[in-house]
């Protein structure tokens, strides 16, 4: 059965966790952002954001961090500390600019999915 019949079509684990990862990956890019506002290495960033209910496995943290770097919104440096070598990350001047764009678009689209989601059906 179909929604055009009317009949409503249940939605899988599958299906529902395919759409929740990909509501998810651009909400960590802000997140991510926001984190950085505050200079951080990458375990500790880690944390905040599972602290904060975002958890993000490593293997998709560091190709995220890399990937900002690489557009010029974050800066890294290697530095040690505790006799290890931490690679520490911050916004730059640029990545401030464009975390401030997108919280303002984020803010925008959220209001509009509360008024679209409140109205009564």
């Amino acid at each position: 059965m179909t929604q055009s019949e009317g009949l409503p079509v249940p939605v899988g684990d599958d299906l529902f966790e395919k759409l929740r990862v990909e509501l998810r990956r651009g909400s960590l890019i802000l997140a991510v952002l926001g984190a950085l506002r505050e200079e951080r290495y990458g375990y500790t960033l880690r944390a905040s954001l599972e602290q904060a209910g975002l958890p993000i496995e490593e293997g998709a943290l560091y190709p995220l961090l890399r990937r900002l770097e690489a557009q010029g919104l974050l800066a890294s440096e290697w530095r040690e500390e505790a006799r290890r070598n931490k690679r520490f990350y911050r916004l730059t001047t640029d990545g401030e600019a464009v975390l401030a764009q997108l919280l303002a678009e984020w803010n925008a689209i959220s209001e509009s999915i509360l008024r679209l989601t409140e109205r009564k059906m």
